[in-house]
């Protein structure tokens, strides 16, 4: 997967141009009605998991989705970056308290599609450097673990 697009780092192809395709830990819970999936990625060698990659598997739901709910949860002057602290709170706590939590894999293939939004938080925000988001896809799932479920609030 080499499309010569540097990241923000220079570490390799940028995913909005290919997608990218990972195996791992992987979160997925219900958020609104929308079921999401959370997993990391790693820009180096390291491993240490510097990418946080969210994205809706509900069929039919498009990443600009989880930006409009953080718009709509989120203060009114909320900037990008803060939307973005938002999403990976979200995914953070489905994963850390299990809010939400459908599904979690310790080792799981999951693939995120072209397109999608990236930010670079100035200092790590819940362990991460980034926050990348599109449309994802996970590994092993049934449909009815990726339905839209009934929510009391939209978002």
């Amino acid at each position: 997967m080499s499309s010569g697009l540097a990241t923000a780092r220079g570490a390799g192809p940028d995913p909005r141009a290919e997608g990218l395709a990972g195996s791992g830990r992987v979160t997925v819970f219900a958020l609104f009605g929308v079921v999401v999936g959370y997993a990391t990625h790693h820009l180096d060698a390291r491993r240490i998991g510097d990418v946080a990659v969210v994205g809706p598997l509900t069929p039919g739901v498009e990443w600009p989705r989880l930006w409009q709910m953080a718009r709509t949860c989120g203060r009114p002057t909320a900037g990008e970056t803060e939307l973005a602290q938002w999403v990976l709170t979200q995914a953070t706590r489905a994963f850390v308290c299990g809010s939400g939590r459908i599904a979690q894999f310790q080792e799981q293939g999951w693939k995120l599609e072209p397109g999608g939004r990236r930010v670079r938080f100035d200092a790590t925000y819940a362990n991460r450097d980034h926050l990348w988001t599109g449309n994802l896809t996970v590994e092993g799932l049934s449909p009815e673990q990726v339905a839209e479920r009934p929510t009391l609030y939209d978002a």
